[in-house]
């Protein structure tokens, strides 16, 4: 048993793990615990199985990750991976999806392929009975960004979206009395919210949010799901106004994430006759929830230092724009629009909540069912 997993594991973790593995030589790899001890687990399936493979090359960018420079080896011959998640955030057990951290660099890489995906996952609500109230947060938050991302991205498609929509459903319906009560059904309700969208975002793939709470996470060790919940309502922000490139993509033949952003909130029983409204209106109770969870509105409010963090704005941007999730973002950023992301996330600036239990105002009450007759 290899027990040594910490949050956002790096290569040097992996590497660690790998060597325990290679002494016992498994026919099946049991991941239990959260998002990083199933992306540890996944990274040492996959050197286990392929030790001759490069980390250089996995990490490797692409737009369709079915046509891309670098293929992933094939897994399974030695080994099958069974997940069990023990919190309700990464979706790691059903996507194709590892975040390895390189050290030196304060970079987390998303590795990226369907060899990736585990075998087995067992998705069990007993393990999360007694998640911590700031897990909850902040791995429910993480559920959201991926469902809204998903929604919106260039990749989604009818399949996606029906899950997408039912995992933000079940997010702003459940997500409160998890935190506030542990709800054994609303444990479990979560439990599945994050299986349900990580099976969109597997296939739909995610967006800036995510390439922005990974360099962000990165460089200042902010949980994952806490930094997606703080970018989250300046994304939306960005991705809603009008864009001066949107990212090519087959499939992708016109500008639609205001109109992706309504829908959510028309499905939500927000406000939403035109989609200025609806995306004020998912913008509100994006923020509203995540406030009510505890969680800070901005980077500043977490205790960053302003100068270090305005300091390393440039590179951050940098390295966001080279993320692999950046290439199924709808809008395709400048350097500079990051930038901008960036300093509003710290700084507040623009987005302003108006009521911070807006979510409460949403027309789903848990066990009940949306009206999405406006949905077009």
């Amino acid at each position: 048993m290899f027990s040594e997993v910490v949050p956002d594991p790096s290569l040097a973790l992996v590497t660690k793990g790998l060597k325990l593995m290679n002494t016992f030589q498994p026919d099946t790899i049991i991941a239990l615990g959260g998002g990083s001890a199933i992306d540890t687990a996944k990274g040492m399936w996959l050197f286990y199985e392929h030790p001759e493979v490069e980390f250089e090359f996995l990490r490797l960018k692409f737009l369709d990750i079915r046509k891309r420079t670098y293929k992933f080896p094939k897994l399974g011959r030695r080994a099958r991976l069974v997940a069990i998640p023990t919190t309700s955030g990464s979706g790691s057990e059903v996507t194709a999806f590892a975040v390895i951290t390189d050290r030196g660099k304060d970079i987390k890489y998303p590795l990226a392929d369907y060899e990736l995906t585990p075998d087995v996952a067992i998705i069990d609500p007993d393990f999360v009975e007694t998640l911590p109230r700031s897990l909850a947060a902040d791995t429910g938050m993480d559920v959201l960004a991926h469902g809204i991302e998903a929604y919106v991205s260039v990749m989604a498609s009818d399949y996606t979206d029906a899950l997408c929509l039912k995992a933000i459903e079940l997010v702003f319906s459940y997500l409160p009395l998890s935190w506030r009560e542990k709800d054994q059904e609303a444990r479990e309700k979560m439990h599945n919210a994050a299986a349900i969208a990580g099976m969109a975002f597997t296939n739909a793939f995610l967006g800036i949010n995510h390439a922005l709470a990974h360099k962000v996470g990165g460089e200042f060790a902010v949980t994952h799901g806490r930094a997606n919940a703080i970018l989250l309502p300046y994304v939306i922000e960005y991705n809603a106004g009008l864009p001066s490139k949107f990212v090519s993509f087959p499939k992708y033949e016109q500008y639609i994430a205001p109109e992706k952003y309504r829908q959510i909130a028309a499905h939500l029983g927000l406000p939403a006759a035109t989609q200025e409204e609806g995306v004020h209106s998912l913008i509100e109770a994006v923020s509203g929830l995540s406030r009510s969870l505890g969680i800070p509105a901005t980077f500043a409010e977490l205790g960053i230092d302003r100068e270090e963090f305005m300091s390393k704005i440039p590179e951050l941007a940098e390295k966001v724009f080279a993320d692999q999730t950046t290439t199924t973002n709808p809008r395709l950023p400048l350097i500079s629009e990051l930038e901008e992301i960036l300093r509003k996330s710290y700084t507040g600036d623009k987005v302003v909540v108006e009521d911070e239990t807006v979510y409460s105002t949403i027309g789903i009450q848990p066990g009940t069912t949306p009206i999405v007759s406006t949905l077009q």
